[in-house]
């Protein structure tokens, strides 16, 4: 009980001020202080804070607890102050970064002091990391190299609990297509939008051939496109942008080539390193999930599973249609549960099997 107090008085100070990403410095001091005055050491890089339980072993694995301290701007349709944690209503929290991802934070947080203060057959790490909303260089991708090797992680993302053994990863890409400018009273020039309607035809039609049983098929968007400069010029370019969710049956980078032998437009990604991640249903994390009733799944939406190196699943309070909202909220109940849901799942948990 006293756990839960603690988390929810937590969130609170952390949607009571704003963290945007890249703007995180404010809510990183307010939980080094919080999380220094309780006894732990808390390391920080940049906006990043970790901690580690005492008695680092050697011999055991590593397992990392981590969520996001970071949140989107909020959406023009709030009814009340975003940044006041407001609980006017019975088991309901409103704030910005309630759900996505505050309450994983601090339910982590929390399981994070019970799991430390009993031998386990791992090193527990509990990191809140930074810019994870804009997969920011400065965020979870400079850490992990200063923590020790991780085996296995926990992300915390609002999934109600349930285990996402799967995650689809992301690929913008920018393409141009080049024409000739011309009258558009004559019969000249070469107009660069009949010549992109081929391909963004290909996109929407084309559809990679290998499926996933839990994330899908790879997903093609064609979500902007701009051309023209008046209305009487042949345009003599037209770009548009493609939103590609990958499954793990394809790097991104494979991706790229696969798409650039049928296009004739200049592709050219914005990156090529948020893959897809999938953890073996067969792990032990995801076989005692699935004891307690849990039911995996694969998700459509990115998180910092796709920096990790390693085996991970993300599962964690609230829900994704709350995430990115307007007047987005937690349950407390919700923190409550996931916290004894967290402690459950790892208490004594061999993540080596």
């Amino acid at each position: 009980m006293e756990q839960f107090y603690d988390a929810m008085d937590l969130l609170k100070g952390m949607i009571s001020i704003p963290s945007f990403s890249r703007e995180e410095k404010q809510v990183a001091d307010f939980l080094q202080a919080r999380w220094s005055s309780a006894g732990h050491r808390v390391n920080r890089h940049g906006h990043n804070l970790w901690i580690s339980a005492d008695g680092y072993d050697t011999s055991k694995p590593v397992l990392l607890l981590n969520s996001h301290i970071d949140t989107v701007r909020p959406v023009s349709g709030w009814t009340r102050d975003a940044f006041t944690p407001d609980e006017p209503e019975n088991d309901i929290l409103y704030g910005l970064g309630s759900n996505d991802a505050g309450a994983s934070v601090v339910s982590l947080y929390e399981a994070f002091t019970i799991l430390s203060q009993r031998e386990q057959p791992y090193n527990p790490v509990f990191l809140a990391s930074a810019e994870e909303e804009v997969s920011g260089r400065n965020g979870i991708e400079s850490v992990l190299p200063l923590l020790p090797g991780v085996s296995f992680a926990v992300v915390g993302e609002p999934t109600g609990m349930q285990p996402a053994v799967a995650e689809k990863g992301l690929m913008v890409l920018d393409c141009t297509v080049t024409g000739k400018a011309g009258h558009a009273a004559r019969d000249e020039g070469i107009n660069a939008i009949s010549l992109a309607i081929a391909d963004i035809e290909w996109f929407n039609r084309f559809r990679f051939p290998a499926g996933s049983d839990l994330s899908g098929p790879v997903k093609m968007s064609v979500t902007q496109i701009q051309a023209g400069t008046q209305h009487n010029v042949v345009p003599d370019r037209c770009t548009f942008v493609v939103d590609i969710r990958s499954n793990e049956f394809y790097s991104n980078e494979e991706l790229l080539r696969q798409i650039r032998e049928h296009v004739r437009c200049e592709v050219t990604p914005r990156s090529t390193r948020l893959n897809s991640s999938h953890t073996d249903v067969n792990h032990p994390f995801v076989r005692r999930a699935v004891m307690m009733g849990k039911q995996p799944f694969g998700s459509p939406t990115l998180s910092d599973q796709a920096l990790m190196p390693f085996a991970s699943v993300k599962t964690g309070p609230g829900d994704s249609a709350r995430s990115h909202s307007a007047d987005e909220y937690i349950r407390p109940s919700e923190i409550r549960e996931a916290i004894d849901t967290y402690v459950m799942l790892l208490d004594g948990l061999d993540i080596r099997k």
